[in-house]
């Protein structure tokens, strides 16, 4: 397999596919054509299948595990939205806060390695970087 030829998908398992939907449609604007059930796709400039969502019990069911919802905010990965300038970061921030939504680092920051973000928790924990890597 030859790494720079292959399409990446991230999945989020989730426990309120609704909830997550609803989050990832409404709040963060990503397009969907789910009209229920247990698996949901989101349209990115990356393609087709690049962020969807599956039912974290439906997937344990695959895998013939037991079910553990997840605490707290997910430290083990992040999905990075990349942006195309820093305005349009600090737009972002601006907008969500009008929304409520949960920053866990706060305001946008700019790091001396030339990213500017901040962090946006979703109702499940994950972590979303919201960035850019360009001042103009």
């Amino acid at each position: 397999m030859n790494g720079k030829d292959v399409r990446i998908g991230v999945s989020l398992l989730v426990g309120d596919i609704e909830n997550m939907v609803r989050f990832y449609r409404d709040t963060l604007g990503f397009r969907t054509q789910w009209s229920g059930g247990p698996f949901a796709d989101f349209e990115t400039a990356s393609g087709e299948l690049s962020l969807f969502m599956y039912s974290r019990k439906e997937f344990v069911k695959a895998i013939g595990e037991d079910y553990v919802p997840p605490k707290g905010i997910n430290q083990t990965f992040e999905i990075a939205l990349w942006l195309s300038n820093f305005a349009e970061v600090d737009l972002e921030y601006e907008r969500l806060s009008k929304l409520g939504v949960q920053f866990p680092t706060g305001e946008p920051i700019t790091y001396p390695f030339g990213i500017r973000n901040f962090y946006v928790a979703d109702p499940e924990g994950n972590l979303l970087e919201i960035g850019s890597t360009s001042e103009t």
